[in-house]
């Protein structure tokens, strides 16, 4: 079945506005899994009765927060502004998420939020840095008054204010835009602030350990780190929350630089933060924590590593659609711009360049249980691209109307790797009880992800295997890859075989995907085994795969820039006993502007 047709939902229901409906999925699941959910419980109960009691790790403890007399320093905020925006909130269009609201006489925040993505971007202030941009005196008279209808009442949405990820949000925009609010305000709006400020650090002081795990919680440590360094008497805050920011970065930043979530994405949004705190200790002559700039080093090198040639990262784990100017103002902070790593095995993925043309695989387990909230079931699956050219990909995840979209787009035939029995290779919690608690944790999955790499007959090799389908199938999944160094050329084989040596092999069916660019059109040829694919740049490849039927799908590309977009993928279909070997491949048969070259289908 194609991913969007039968059970795992069509085009045609998101076009009608109605979530398209999940592939199959383990609820209640196994005895194992409710052993795994059993024991995640337990270690989430015992943390929150420390919490209480004030001992949990990662609490910071009672910390006095000291109304402060000035702030000494307002960081730098390497988000872009848009000073045309800053119109649009003038005139009370507020445009969030995907959704736009008017004020029509009130405040935002007496508004019903569309979304829940609306309500944490107006209660976040990220805004306020399109208002800095226009640089005028109304609309720094409007950011005041809008700041001021927030302290006095939050509104509808106090509890989604409240969060700890929102909170440090509006923490750290208020700093960065403290100039610009506060220059010429009167002493009473200036009090008012610095309470204001005080209060949410003391809330998010209490509460950032309650934070999700992965992003969320690194951003409330940032925050408090950041309130430390920027207002004034705040030496004990600052202390303690730089110890819990060591603690975190070296926890979740792993030796090879990428996140413990395992989402590209993480390392965007994490260094727009973290280079302005780097700055920030700077500009008090305070000494930057040793793991916050190690961290930042091991960062910088994985940039470059999920980049494709068009400048976007690759799709995995929660990644969307990469925003260019944030990607471009970090990278100007590189200092080494040396070619990326091929190997991170700590991250669990792999990259092969040869000549502009490059491959990511996806060759490592799930994050653990509590940060895989947002991670997919993708083990081995790989993007791939000529140039500047994307051809492979996978789904992604949308800008808006995320939790629509969230659970479609976390499955494996989302990703461009093997489904057995339309089935994901990872297990996610999905009782409406827990979701609240627990979000949609993975739950059980691939466990031993064995990885091989090397270089043989003027190519790179790659081999990896993962176990999760021997649980629910007996079946072990083991992918190679062979990109020839000249680069026209990318070789693959799919291989099933029983979880238990001496097993019988079961009888499962079994899809492999390729989703494709949006900007790739797809020529059927009389083979049944063949299908071309045009680039937009004129370049072309061939893709075969000799003794399985290919089809030709539906798909669609969730990660746009301006949302979901209709495309293709390429499917073959079997049965595993029947078909325990599947060889495919990709040969560029035309070079971007003319020139064919010479090539066959024929193994090199």
């Amino acid at each position: 079945m194609g991913l969007w047709n039968g059970s795992a939902g069509s085009l045609s229901a998101e076009a009608k506005g109605r979530p398209p409906k999940p592939g199959r999925s383990v609820s209640r699941g196994s005895l194992a899994d409710r052993t795994r959910l059993a024991a995640l419980l337990a270690e989430l109960w015992s943390q929150t009765v420390l919490s209480r009691l004030g001992g949990r790790a990662g609490s910071l403890g009672y910390v006095p927060v000291p109304v402060p007399e000035r702030l000494l320093i307002a960081p730098q905020d390497l988000r872009t502004g848009d000073a045309t925006l800053a119109s649009e909130i003038y005139a009370g269009r507020f445009a969030f998420a995907g959704k736009v609201m008017t004020l029509e006489g009130r405040t935002p925040f007496e508004l019903v939020a569309p979304s829940v993505e609306w309500a944490e971007a107006l209660h976040g202030f990220g805004w306020l840095r399109h208002l800095k941009a226009a640089g005028t005196t109304i609309a720094r008279a409007n950011a005041r008054a809008l700041v001021g209808d927030f302290m006095r009442d939050p509104g509808r949405g106090r509890a989604v204010a409240a969060r700890p990820d929102v909170t440090a949000r509006r923490i750290i925009s208020w700093l960065t835009q403290a100039t610009f609010l506060l220059q010429d305000a009167d002493h009473d709006f200036y009090r008012r602030f610095m309470r204001s400020l005080a209060r949410q650090v003391r809330q998010l002081r209490r509460s950032a350990a309650d934070a999700p795990d992965g992003h969320p919680r690194l951003l409330a440590v940032t925050a408090l780190v950041f309130a430390g360094l920027c207002m004034s008497d705040q030496a004990r805050l600052l202390k303690v929350a730089q110890k819990r920011l060591t603690e975190e970065l070296d926890r979740q930043i792993l030796p090879d630089g990428g996140p413990l979530t395992r989402n590209p994405g993480m390392l965007i949004e994490l260094l727009l933060d973290l280079l302005p705190l780097r700055q920030a200790f700077t500009a008090r002559n305070q000494p930057a924590p040793p793991a916050l700039m190690n961290a930042v080093d091991r960062m910088m090198p994985m940039l470059r590593f999920f980049r494709h040639g068009d400048g976007a990262f690759a799709h995995f784990h929660g990644m969307g659609h990469t925003a260019a100017d944030q990607l471009a103002t970090i990278l100007a902070f590189d200092d080494a711009r040396g070619a990326p790593v091929a190997n991170a095995p700590y991250s669990g993925y792999q990259r092969l360049d040869a000549r502009g043309v490059m491959l990511i695989a996806d060759t490592g387990p799930p994050p653990p249980p509590r940060a895989s909230w947002e991670a997919h079931a993708s083990c081995l699956a790989f993007e791939f691209s000529s140039g500047r050219q994307r051809i492979v990909v996978n789904c992604g995840v949308p800008e808006v109307q995320r939790e629509v979209w969230r659970q479609v787009a976390r499955s494996t035939a989302a990703h461009s790797t093997v489904v057995i029995a339309d089935t994901s290779s990872c297990r996610f919690l999905q009782s409406p009880q827990m979701a609240r608690l627990l979000g949609a944790p993975i739950i059980s999955g691939p466990k031993a992800v064995e990885v091989q790499r090397g270089a043989r007959n003027n190519a790179v090799l790659l081999r990896a295997s993962h176990d999760g389908y021997a649980e629910p199938f007996g079946l072990v999944h083991q992918r190679s890859w062979r990109l020839a160094m000249e680069g026209g050329r990318l070789d693959g084989e799919d291989v099933f075989r029983p979880a238990q040596e001496g097993a019988p092999m079961p009888s499962e069916t079994f899809a492999i995907r390729f989703h494709l660019h949006p900007t790739v059109s797809v020529e059927r040829l009389d083979d049944p085994h063949t299908a071309l694919l045009a680039l937009p740049n004129g370049e072309a490849w061939a893709f075969a795969a000799p003794h399985v039927p290919l089809a030709v799908e539906e798909s669609v590309y969730l990660a746009a820039a301006g949302g979901p977009r209709r495309t293709s993928q390429l499917v073959l279909s079997g049965d595993v006993a029947r078909t325990p070997r599947v060889v495919w491949t990709f040969v560029r048969t035309r070079e971007a502007h003319g020139a064919p070259p010479a090539r066959s289908f024929g193994r090199g």
